[in-house]
Order: structure tokens, then C-alpha cells, then sequence
């Protein structure tokens, strides 16, 4: 296993900063669903430091994303109604796809950076939303789809229907904006030669 640098070490605590400072920027939306930037850094990450780094950040993302269920770094409304449900569930809804989106995106930038280093870090960008967003509702509907919170939450639509309502204006945005800054920062960070 490859050893995390001092540099490499750094960069995870400024992106885990970053974090908890975007856990209080989210935009409500009606649906009970905020708009958020949360996976920019974990993609950073994952360009940087590859399957590990996005994975570190990744999991951050997760575990202040549980903690915002009670208020900290942030509320979440619908994470707080979950956590009421059951506290275990909700951390596990909401921890695993972050980690797991983390660590899919190391090897996302690996293969889209053969083609155009610069292109691979907007497609991972890309890949940070799509996947939080694809990830995270999965998650949502496999395990707390029998609730009455979900029950009510989808007013009688379908599954599909209630998905594509909850996240379109959602995970359009953040997938736009996650592509234009992932893009640019990776990027940067390419050009500086962090990126190997």
C-alpha cells in the first residue's frame, strides 16, 4: 500500500476543510432535497490522489453528511427525519455511496485522463455528481423506500417519477457546476504537476 505523503496529507485536510465549510452552503429545494457542491472535493481528490484520496474524501463527505441528520455541519431536513427511522440506516445511506462514489471516480480520472488529461478532469466532475446523485437515491429508495416518510414524500408517483422530480433541477446543476470546477481546479492542479 502506497504511503500518504505529508503534501498528500495536507491537501485531504484542506478538502476535508472545504467539506464542513460547504455542509453549510446548500441551496433547499421543494422536494426536501438541497443542491450541493460537497462532491467537488472529493473529485479533486480523487484526481489528485487517485482511488484512495477519493475514497478518504469521499467518506468525509459521508460522515458529515450523517451528521448534518442532527444539526451538525449543516441540517438536513430529510436526513433528520431519516435518522428518527433508524440512526443505522442513515448513516449507511448516506456513507457508503459517498465512499464509494470517491473511490470509483480515482479510477474514472485514470481512464478518462488517457485521452485528455484537461478533458478527464471535467469528466470526472461530471462523474462526481452523476454518481452522488445516482448513488445516493438508489440508496434512498432501496432502503427507506417502505417508509411512510418515503410513502409520503413520493405522493403516490412512482418510483421513477418521484426520482426525476426529486433531483432534475438538482442534479443537472450540480452536475454542470461540478464538471465547469472540477475542470478548472483539476486542471490546475495538472499543470502544477501534482497530478502524476
Amino acid at each position: 500500500m502506497k504511503k500518504i505523503s505529508t503534501r498528500d496529507f495536507v491537501l485531504l485536510a484542506l478538502l476535508i476543510a472545504i467539506l464542513i465549510v460547504l455542509g453549510f452552503v446548500n441551496i433547499p429545494m421543494p422536494a426536501g432535497l438541497s443542491i450541493t457542491f460537497n462532491m467537488i472535493p472529493v473529485a479533486i481528490g480523487a484526481i489528485a490522489l487517485g482511488p484512495l484520496g477519493g475514497a478518504i474524501v469521499g467518506g468525509a463527505f459521508g460522515v458529515i453528511s450523517f451528521l448534518q441528520c442532527f444539526g451538525i455541519c449543516g441540517f438536513s431536513g430529510m436526513g433528520a427525519a431519516l435518522a428518527a427511522i433508524d440512526p443505522f440506516l442513515a448513516l449507511v445511506q448516506r456513507f457508503f455511496p459517498r465512499l464509494l462514489d470517491g473511490f470509483l471516480l480515482g479510477y474514472i480520472f485514470r481512464l478518462a485522463r488517457r485521452l485528455n488529461p484537461y478533458a478527464g478532469c471535467a469528466v470526472t466532475g461530471f462523474f462526481a455528481a452523476f454518481l452522488n446523485t445516482l448513488f445516493f437515491m438508489t440508496s434512498l429508495v432501496w432502503i427507506f423506500g417502505g417508509t411512510e416518510y418515503m410513502r409520503n414524500s413520493m405522493a403516490g408517483r412512482g418510483m421513477l417519477t418521484y426520482i426525476v422530480a426529486a433531483v432534475g433541477v438538482n442534479g443537472v446543476v450540480e452536475m454542470l457546476v461540478s464538471t465547469a470546477l472540477t475542470g478548472a481546479v483539476g486542471s490546475a492542479l495538472y499543470k502544477a504537476g501534482y497530478v502524476k
